[in-house]
């Protein structure tokens, strides 16, 4: 599901967002569930997770061990600018408006930048846990906040792409697309349409500076794993809970069927990759995010649980031999952009599905049209008719996208019996070796500010 918490919990779960109580950013995962972290922890494996997950309620751990930093909260730890929001003449703009408006530079210092943050915690948590047990497995999650908003970066990324340097959507507000409803209720709940111009550049360039601020950061930090020997006998996965349309389509943000928003990285990297002793290989199959659980286990030789609904891709990750998946969904259980818009999008082969509560069905190939623009559904014949009514029978087989009352009371009900215990606007936490949870950015919000300038205070302060 293209949405922060339900993808996490299908990814967590290795169920699909139907059956893990998925449905939107609210929603709490159910400790009887199964997850990624249980089942290692079951075998033997130390757990660790560092930085935001979007659990919510009050269980924060779901087979984690340890969270040395993270949102603990239940509040989405994205870490918030410290824009003068007076001083910006933005004193009227939505919070939704801002995430566009405030683009650009970082106002925080670059080492309190929470993405900085988890890297540290991530290499510290490691060589302890080796340093103290040096023979105990180890599964941990490094999970950062970018290239996910507030967009803003640091000065020597940022510069790449703004004022020159970045490029327009690759597809605008074209295609048989454009005005279908949901796309309508999209850029309305986004207030995408006003978004245009140096707004629109600055926020584009703003989002792939992140993107290449988070690739230096993964390189730092495996080179400092790597030379500590804590890569020897290491799996790496590099995912994604959703993508980011970024102006494509004239939308922003995700939560769609679109190919900005629902396709995401999957990189797998074994030892003996790292190592040249076996080959890379691309497989392209469509997969599933709730494939990573099953795929985990056949890779580490962990159990695998009951009730997976994933599939295992480790035979293709070792050989690269295409993998005989099968349909691959994406679903929107609930009408956020309009009465009847929730939807299932499936994936079969180069074919991508997408069929609705009550708004015309979507049908594109891939090969053909890789930017979604012509809808194949309304005029469908031969072999395209075929595949369009295989992939409707299998969605009204599969699920009743009207029947959102029965999931949402469900998923409603465990949120009430795990309310949210800690009321910090601020996501992030620290959790101390001690036991203590104290708020990791409280100085940054609510700082002690010793003088307004340097200037003020010592004598010889440059004075620009």
């Amino acid at each position: 599901m293209p949405l922060c918490t339900p993808s996490r919990m299908c990814l967590l779960s290795g169920r699909q967002a139907r059956n893990c109580g998925a449905w939107n950013n609210s929603s709490v995962l159910a400790p009887t569930l199964n997850t990624i972290p249980k089942a290692f922890a079951a075998e033997g494996y130390t757990t660790a997770l560092v930085g935001k997950m979007h659990f919510g309620g009050n269980l924060q751990y779901h087979g984690f061990e340890h969270r040395p930093y993270g949102d603990l909260t239940g509040n989405a730890g994205h870490q918030r600018e410290l824009h003068d929001i007076e001083a910006l003449g933005l004193t009227d703009a939505t919070q939704l408006q801002l995430r566009t408006l405030t683009a650009g530079l970082t106002t925080l210092p670059e080492s309190q930048l929470q993405e900085q943050i988890v890297a540290r915690e991530t290499i510290t948590f490691l060589r302890e846990q080796t340093a103290a047990k040096p023979d105990k497995p180890w599964l941990l999650c490094a999970s950062f906040s970018r290239p996910h908003f507030p967009l803003n970066a640091p000065k020597r990324h940022l510069d790449k792409y703004w004022p020159k340097g970045v490029t327009p959507p690759k597809v605008g507000r074209t295609g048989d697309t454009f005005e279908h409803p949901m796309t309508q209720g999209m850029r309305k709940g986004f207030d995408a349409d006003r978004i245009e111009g140096d707004e629109r550049a600055k926020a584009r360039a703003a989002y792939f500076a992140n993107v290449d601020y988070l690739d230096e950061i993964l390189g730092d930090m495996l080179a400092v794993l790597g030379k500590d020997g804590l890569l020897k006998n290491t799996i790496i996965v590099y995912t994604s809970d959703h993508g980011e349309t970024v102006g494509e389509h004239g939308v922003w943000w995700k939560n769609s069927w679109h190919e900005a928003s629902t396709r995401v990285p999957f990189i797998f990297q074994t030892p003996l990759q790292r190592r040249g002793d076996a080959q890379a290989n691309q497989i392209n199959t469509p997969v599933s995010l709730a494939d990573l659980f099953p795929t985990l286990c056949g890779l580490a030789g962990v159990q695998q649980p009951d009730g997976l609904e994933g599939k295992g891709m480790s035979p293709a990750i070792h050989t690269g031999n295409e993998p005989d998946h099968g349909y691959v969904c994406s679903d929107v259980l609930y009408d956020r952009w309009g009465k009847g818009m929730s939807f299932r999008m499936v994936r079969d082969g180069k074919y991508k599905y997408v069929c609705f509560g009550n708004a015309p069905q979507l049908l594109f190939d891939l090969e053909k049209d890789p930017f979604e623009q012509h809808n194949l559904a309304p005029q469908a014949t031969g072999d395209v008719a075929q595949v369009l009514n295989k992939l409707r029978d299998f969605v009204k087989q599969s699920i009743d996208l009207n029947d959102q009352e029965t999931w949402i009371a469900e998923g409603k009900t465990i949120r009430e019996q795990h309310p949210r215990s800690i009321a910090f606007k601020t996501g992030n936490l620290f959790e101390l070796p001690d036991g203590r949870l104290i708020a990791a950015e409280h100085h940054l919000y609510h700082p002690n500010v010793i003088a307004e300038s340097a200037a003020e205070i010592i004598a010889d302060a440059p004075s620009d």
